[in-house]
């Protein structure tokens, strides 16, 4: 079982940051990587970020270049840092378990989500 615990998020104005954290414990056989997922109201649940443990990333299109994701495995912790921060990004950010290999499978490992809101 693995257990994630989301940080960091809040109210911003556009064009602010945020760091969002995810605290993982637990383990299970064939997981390697954590995402980042959101849901902004009245859409789909979409993959933000990736990362494995070996270090290798995958991120969405639409927030390359102002979002960058990391892992402190001595922490266990893996964060999201996000920088010019739009309205469109304003949503419920959850941290994903799950396996990194040509595409992220994500497992039903789920953290309680984080909010964030950018004003315009």
């Amino acid at each position: 079982q693995v257990q994630l615990v989301e940080s960091g998020g809040g109210l911003v104005q556009a064009g602010g940051s945020l760091k969002l954290s995810c605290a993982a414990s637990g383990s299970t056989p064939n997981i390697n990587a954590i995402a980042w997922y959101r849901q902004a109201p009245g859409k789909q649940r979409e993959l933000v970020a990736v990362i494995s443990r070996g270090g290798s990333t995958k991120y969405a299109d639409s927030i390359k270049g102002r979002f960058a994701i990391s892992r402190d495995n001595v922490q266990n912790t893996v964060h999201l840092q996000m920088n010019d921060l739009k309205p469109e990004d304003t949503a419920v950010y959850y941290c994903n378990a799950g396996l990194l290999g040509t595409w992220y499978r994500p497992y039903n490992f789920w953290g309680q989500g984080t909010q964030v809101t950018v004003s315009s």
